[in-house]
C-alpha cells in the first residue's frame, strides 16, 4: 500500500495566507494574529531574525576589501541596483539577485526588490507622511484616473493606530496639504537648514521647511532603543529604533502564537474555487527544491510588492478570470506610478563655520507641496504638486580625493571640517495613465521557470511641468536664502527610481473601471485581498509606506469582522 499522507490538506491549511512579509505584509501579519487568526506569512526570500541577521551592522569602510564598493560580479548580479548606486557590501545581501529575477524594460524603469523576510522594510527610507483630504479628492476633482473609493477620514483613525505602534517622530504644523500624525519628539534641523527655514518662511506666504518626519524611534517605545544617530539604517537597526517589519510587526505577530513564516516560497498564483466563488489558496514552487505545493485558507492577502503583488493576479487564471484574478475591468496592470526623483539644486554658503553637528542624524528636511493647494497657489503650468526632501552638511576627509596637495599640513586639514553644502531634490506626483503598464512576458521566464513582467511606463508632460518648476524654485529658494555657487540639477530619472511604485491593481467604486473596491477586496473574489502600492489610485506626492501601513491595518479589520459574519 502506498505511504499517503492523507493529512497533508488540513496541515496546510490556515484561517489566513499573507503573500509577503515587507512593510504592508508585515502589518497584515501583526493585524490578523493579534485578531486570533492563525496565519502563514509565505516569503519568496531566505528568513532573517531582526539582529541576528544584520552581518554587517558595525562594520566599518575598512574592513572591506576595495572600502565596501561592489565588485564586478555584484554589479552584473544587481545590475539595476548598480545603476541607482546604492548598492555595497554593506546592504548587497538585502537586494535582491536581478539575474534570478529578471524584467524587461520596454521603458527605461529601475525595479528594486528585496526579497527577504522584512522585504524592503529593511532599507527604506522611513520617510513617514500622512496623505491629505486633497490627495484622496484630487482624481475625483480634475478628472485624472478614477476617483478613490475612499476619503482621508476613512482611513483617519488608522494612521493613528498605525502611527502608535510604529513610532514616528516628528513637528506638528497643522497644515491642511500635510496632515499632522502622532508624534514622538522631532529630531533637529543643524543652524543651515534653520537658516534656510528662517529665509523660506520670511519670503514666501504659504511655504515652509520642516524636519522630515520619520519612522524613527526619538525615545524608547515598546521595548525597542531609540535611535543612536548612526545613520547604518540599510543594514538593519540592532536597536529596533526605526521600523521594519523584522523588529515591529513580526514580532508582534509571533508573541500571539499564530504566526507561521515559510520562507523561499515563490508564489506560483492564487487558486480560485470556480465552484464556490472565491479564492481556496495560494500555490507555491520551493525556491530551494523546486517542489510544487498548496496551502488553504479562508481569506488571503497579497502584499508582494505593488508590480510582484499585480504579477501574481495576473498569474492566476482560471476559467472565471481568463486575463487574471479580479481583472474583468481589464485595468489589472495598468495605471502604474512613481515619483520623479533628483531634480532640485544644491550651493554653498558662508558664516556658519564656527559651527557643526552631533552625530550622522538619519533623515533630512521636508518642503511640503505648495502649489495647486488653494485659490492662491493655482498654476495653469500643471496639476497636483511636489514637496522637497533634502538637507545640509559641513564636507569631511573626502574632500581630499583627487586633490594634488601632501604632506602633514595636508593630512592635518583632511581632521578640520570643510565647508557648508545643502540640496533639495523634488518629488513629484505622477498621474494615473492606463497606458503605464506591466504584462506577463512569457518569453522570458525567472529562475523558477515563471513568466516574468515587462515594464512599459513614462513621466509625462504634467511630471516634466512639474520638475522644471521644482528646479527653479529649488534655485529661487538657496539663492534668497544667500547660498552660492548655486547648481541646479534634473538627471532624467526614469520611473521606478523614486522607489515608490504604485498602482496596478487600482481601488475605485466601480467593478467596471477598479481591480479593488473601498476595503481593498478583489472584485468578484472578496476573500482576496491587496493592501500594498499596488492598490493605490493615484499616488500624491509624499512617501506612500505610512498609507500601505494604514490600509492594510483597515482592511484586515474589515476582512475579521467579514470573516466573523460568515460572509467570506
Amino acid at each position: 500500500m502506498a505511504n499517503l499522507n492523507i493529512k497533508a490538506a488540513a496541515q496546510n491549511t490556515y484561517d489566513a495566507i499573507v503573500i509577503g512579509s515587507g512593510i504592508s505584509g508585515g502589518w497584515a501579519a501583526k493585524e490578523l494574529c493579534e485578531k486570533g487568526l492563525k496565519t502563514l506569512v509565505l516569503e519568496k526570500g531566505r528568513m532573517v531574525q531582526h539582529i541576528k541577521d544584520y552581518p554587517t551592522v558595525n562594520n566599518e569602510t575598512w574592513d572591506y576589501e576595495l572600502r565596501g564598493a561592489g565588485t564586478a560580479e555584484d554589479h552584473r548580479e544587481h545590475s539595476v541596483m548598480s545603476r541607482i548606486g546604492w548598492v555595497g557590501k554593506d546592504n548587497l545581501h538585502f537586494y535582491a539577485s536581478d539575474i534570478d529575477n529578471p524584467y524587461t524594460e520596454v521603458k527605461p524603469f529601475l525595479w528594486v526588490r528585496g526579497h527577504q523576510v522584512g522585504g524592503k522594510s529593511l532599507v527604506w527610507g522611513k520617510q513617514t507622511y500622512r496623505w491629505s483630504k486633497m490627495d484622496f479628492e484630487a482624481n475625483g476633482q480634475d478628472g485624472h484616473g478614477i476617483d478613490w473609493p475612499i476619503r482621508y477620514d476613512d482611513l483617519e483613525p488608522w494612521y493613528t493606530h498605525v502611527e502608535k505602534f510604529a513610532g514616528i517622530s516628528g513637528e506638528a504644523m497643522g497644515l491642511p496639504q500635510l496632515p499632522d500624525s502622532h508624534f514622538l519628539p522631532p529630531m533637529e534641523l543643524n543652524c543651515v537648514e534653520q537658516h534656510l527655514k528662517q529665509s523660506i518662511e520670511s519670503n514666501y506666504e504659504n511655504r515652509y521647511l520642516i524636519i522630515g518626519r520619520v519612522a524613527h524611534l526619538t525615545e524608547p517605545l515598546n521595548g525597542r532603543g531609540k535611535c543612536q544617530y548612526r545613520n547604518r539604517c540599510s543594514r538593519g537597526c540592532p536597536y529596533g529604533a526605526y521600523f521594519s517589519s523584522n523588529s515591529v510587526t513580526i514580532p508582534a505577530a509571533e508573541k500571539t502564537g499564530n504566526l507561521t513564516i515559510r520562507p523561499y516560497s515563490v508564489v506560483e498564483s492564487i487558486i480560485y474555487d470556480e465552484e464556490g466563488g472565491k479564492a481556496s489558496g495560494v500555490r507555491v514552487i520551493d525556491a530551494e527544491t523546486m517542489e510544487v505545493m498548496e496551502f488553504h485558507s479562508r481569506i488571503v492577502f497579497v502584499n508582494a510588492s505593488a508590480l510582484s503583488s499585480t504579477a501574481i493576479l495576473l498569474r492566476s487564471t482560471s476559467d472565471r478570470f481568463p486575463n487574471g484574478l479580479g481583472n474583468d475591468c481589464g485595468e489589472l496592470g495598468h495605471n502604474l506610478m512613481d515619483h520623479t526623483y533628483k531634480v532640485g539644486a544644491m550651493g554653498g554658503i558662508d558664516g556658519f563655520d564656527d559651527k557643526y553637528y552631533k552625530g550622522r542624524r538619519p533623515n533630512g528636511i521636508y518642503i511640503p507641496r505648495y502649489w495647486n493647494i488653494d485659490a492662491r497657489s493655482k498654476t495653469d503650468k500643471f496639476v497636483r504638486g511636489f514637496g522637497f526632501q533634502g538637507g545640509a552638511g559641513r564636507s569631511n576627509w573626502g574632500s581630499g580625493i583627487n586633490n594634488a596637495d601632501f604632506g602633514a599640513d595636508f593630512k592635518e586639514s583632511l581632521f578640520k571640517p570643510g565647508p557648508w553644502g545643502m540640496f533639495i531634490t523634488a518629488f513629484s506626483e505622477c498621474l494615473p495613465y492606463h497606458e503605464n503598464k506591466v504584462y506577463l512576458n512569457h518569453e522570458v521566464k525567472d529562475k523558477w521557470g515563471l513568466p516574468t513582467l515587462s515594464v512599459d511606463a513614462e513621466f509625462k508632460q504634467n511630471e516634466l511641468a512639474q520638475n522644471k518648476q521644482a528646479m527653479e524654485d529649488a534655485v529661487e529658494m538657496l539663492e534668497k536664502a544667500g547660498f552660492k555657487d548655486i547648481l541646479p540639477f534634473d538627471n532624467n530619472s526614469p520611473m521606478g527610481h523614486g522607489i515608490h511604485e504604485m498602482g496596478t491593481a487600482r481601488m475605485g467604486k466601480d467593478p467596471k473601471t477598479s481591480v479593488l473596491n473601498k476595503w481593498n477586496q478583489v472584485h468578484g473574489c472578496t476573500n482576496v485581498f491587496v493592501t500594498d502600492g499596488a492598490c493605490m489610485t493615484s499616488n500624491s506626492c509624499v512617501n506612500p509606506s505610512l498609507t500601505y501601513m494604514a490600509i492594510t491595518a483597515r482592511a484586515a479589520d474589515h476582512a475579521v469582522k467579514e470573516l466573523n459574519r460568515l460572509n467570506l
